[in-house]
């Protein structure tokens, strides 16, 4: 199983000159924490992502008008991508390496294609475990059937 099977394809997303009141508006309105920061869109490849901790720590605690502050201005440096046919440990090492929760999925030519989740990554793991403790309690059943 990839990362493709398991992203959210439905991602929402935003310019960098796009304000912070914008971006937490599509946070609000689609119930997500995170909008991914795309270069335009009809290109749409990631730049960045911003998330509604991102919004919090950097402009609500610190008193900043969200007005006027872009996403451009808090999304983070050397932004991480995987693309859709990597493995779960493989976003998983990219996740812990970079100390994030949320990887951008792009496809064979850099455009998004969806959104991977730490939560995302604990089911597909979750459901591969289970596969792997069911062939283990087949497995002497069917020793036993091959060899009465």
């Amino acid at each position: 199983m990839n990362v493709g099977t398991a992203c959210t394809r439905e991602v929402v997303t935003c310019l960098a000159a796009t304000s912070l009141a914008e971006v937490a508006s599509r946070m609000r309105d689609h119930h997500v924490g995170a909008v991914v920061v795309i270069d335009d869109e009809q290109r749409r490849r990631p730049i960045g992502v911003v998330t509604d901790r991102d919004i919090v720590i950097e402009i609500v605690a610190t008193g900043l008008d969200a007005n006027t502050i872009t996403a451009g201005d808090v999304m983070l440096d050397g932004l991480v991508t995987v693309t859709e046919d990597s493995g779960p440990l493989e976003a998983a090492r990219a996740m812990r390496s970079r100390g994030v929760r949320r990887l951008p999925v792009v496809d064979g030519n850099g455009a998004l294609a969806g959104i991977i989740a730490l939560d995302d990554l604990v089911n597909l793991l979750s459901t591969e475990m289970g596969h792997l403790a069911r062939l283990i309690e087949r497995q002497p059943k069917r020793e036993a059937q091959k060899r009465p």
